[in-house]
């Protein structure tokens, strides 16, 4: 530095106008990189291309995609159902159930307290990298739910409850929002937190219990963890999976649910006992676009599980971020920390945000959420929407000027804002029944179309929301008494089945409810001799009316 800054103070005192002639070219060379123009609209044949090449980097022994270090990326497990809902290729479910299975025993998961650290630095799900992320807890919770709704098994019920019950008791901020996460380091070590001595597991359980849990999960005298860096063992272990307790059952000759009772004990003494170490650092900021991701997760959460407790976990949360990091003037923000709201709200923030409340609508049907979605896309679209090429920039039209406005389209560890967007369009106009929104959707997907041909499977949140265009879609609409036994029913019907392309829409009975204000289309479609009737309708274009959940779940072609 002492050699460096007399030169540049040197060449700005005696090179002036070449340094400013030089920028401006460098600026304007930039601007004309990323200034890609709108290619052409996308077909089914790109759908089955990102399949071929998710089939190609499969992981066929551990699961996941490619080699170490290995990131859960959710977004790609539900592109994977989708396919195989559109397709029925049982290769693609397999994919989805033998990483979620691995990921499931792996270390990756933490055991005792549940949710998931950030990703795993060996191919096999075992050792992770500590951090736990609110959105990979999102995320995953969404990716489990939406396997249970497929496939039915307990363990993506009980995997997808617990993300949710940890981030409620660990993440949660009194004020309604979600923290960030937790740090991986406790005293410069990394993964302290989580690891034992067979000395500490045997003195909080005694014995027998002990013992259960050193075979379950492959505690070891000496350790089973090995120092990523030192590549040396500590003599500490990590939990990680090895018997289910079916196998441990047959193995020690005892009933499966005396197994599942006695982990379930041990997992809650030791649970307690860690509680009382030191904990890892929280990174304690609210910031919207995570919490928005955390949102939906919840409102699904509800929907398929029926814990009153997700759903309202989810809605103070949106109420907390309406109230706090919202008003017209100042527009969206960013951040909120100790009582301080700040940052201009991004496009991520925004779509994340719109995405949490239309799943929220779509769980509890209170209309200021909708109402508050279709607000805030205008917003976005007015601030962020690039009237040339289509796409939305990261930064708002009125924020500080840059050398360019950005546009976030790769679909990495976190879905991109543009790609939730789309999704988010093609649902808003579907609810409303506006085709000004369906034919942004539109020039949205075509703004990134020929970046998509190159690589599709890193698109794959983009790709949903193809599937969700392409169809077959639906608009459902519930016409009901709110509260009542059959309404319930029905609901809870079709929430039990993985039906994700489809929006969902609450009628209440009588003559002008509020919904018909918003949605029209809705005005005439009363129940049936008293009874809750659904509507089943695609492209506005409505099958008879039935008040048979079976029927109804037949023309969802479930």
């Amino acid at each position: 530095m002492l050699e460096l800054v007399p030169r540049i103070k040197e060449i700005w005192n005696q090179q002036y106008e070449d340094v400013l002639d030089s920028a401006e070219k460098i600026t304007s060379t930039i601007q004309n990189m990323i200034a890609e123009s709108a290619g052409e609209g996308l077909g089914e044949e790109i759908i089955e291309e990102a399949y071929d090449e998710m089939l190609n980097s499969f992981d066929a022994e551990y699961g996941g995609f490619e080699g170490a270090p290995k990131f859960p990326t959710p977004h790609k497990i539900s592109f994977l159902l989708r396919y195989w809902r559109r397709s029925g290729n049982p290769e693609a479910l397999h994919m989805v159930e033998h990483t979620l299975d691995n990921m499931r025993s792996g270390g990756i998961y933490d055991h005792l307290g549940s949710g998931f650290h950030r990703y795993s630095t060996d191919n096999m799900w075992l050792l992770p990298h500590f951090e736990k992320m609110l959105y990979d807890q999102a995320l995953t919770a969404v990716a489990y739910t939406e396997a249970y709704q497929v496939t039915g098994k307990d363990l993506y019920k009980e995997t997808a409850e617990g993300i949710l019950d940890y981030v409620l008791r660990d993440l949660t901020a009194p004020e309604g929002g979600f923290y960030c996460g937790e740090d991986a380091d406790v005293e410069g070590e990394e993964g302290k937190y989580y690891l034992w001595t067979i000395e500490e597991v045997r003195s909080i359980l005694g014995p027998e219990d002990s013992e259960l849990i050193i075979k379950m999960f492959n505690l070891r005298e000496g350790g089973n963890f090995e120092e990523e860096i030192r590549g040396r063992k500590t003599g500490t272990n990590l939990f990680y999976m090895v018997h289910s307790p079916g196998s441990l059952a047959a193995e020690l000759k005892i009933p499966v649910e005396e197994v599942k009772k006695r982990v379930k004990a041990a997992r809650e003494k030791l649970l307690k006992a860690r509680y009382e170490r030191k904990r890892p650092s929280m990174d304690d900021k609210i910031l919207t676009d995570w919490n928005g991701l955390m949102i939906a997760a919840f409102a699904k959460g509800f929907q398929v599980f029926g814990e009153q407790k997700y759903l309202e976990a989810a809605e103070k949360a949106a109420n907390f971020i309406i109230e706090t990091l919202y008003n017209p003037e100042s527009r969206l923000l960013h951040r909120y920390r100790e009582g301080a709201a700040g940052i201009s709200g991004t496009s991520d923030d925004y779509a994340f945000l719109i995405h949490g409340l239309l799943e929220l609508y779509e769980a509890g049907f209170e209309l200021r959420y909708l109402k508050a979605a279709i607000s805030l896309n205008k917003e976005l679209l007015e601030h962020f929407w690039d009237p040339v090429n289509g796409g939305l920039y990261f930064t708002a039209n009125d924020s500080e000027a840059l050398i360019f406005r950005k546009k976030e389209f790769t679909d990495s560890a976190i879905p991109s804002g543009n790609s939730i967007e789309m999704l988010n369009l093609l649902r808003l106009s579907r609810i409303i029944a506006d085709p000004e929104l369906e034919e942004t959707a539109d020039r949205l997907e075509r703004a990134f179309s020929k970046l998509i041909i190159k690589a599709p499977s890193g698109y794959t949140q983009f790709l949903s929301a193809l599937d969700f265009r392409l169809g077959p879609s639906y608009e459902v609409i519930i016409s009901g008494k709110p509260g009542a036994f059959d309404t319930e029913r029905m609901l809870e019907e079709i929430w039990n089945y993985f039906v994700p392309n489809k929006v969902l829409i609450f009628r209440p009975e009588g003559e002008n409810p509020e919904i018909t204000d918003l949605a029209k289309y809705t005005k005439e479609q009363l129940p049936v001799e008293g009874k809750a009737t659904a509507y089943v309708c695609q492209d506005y274009e409505c099958q008879l009316p039935t008040t048979e959940t079976r029927e109804m779940l037949k023309l969802l072609n479930v």
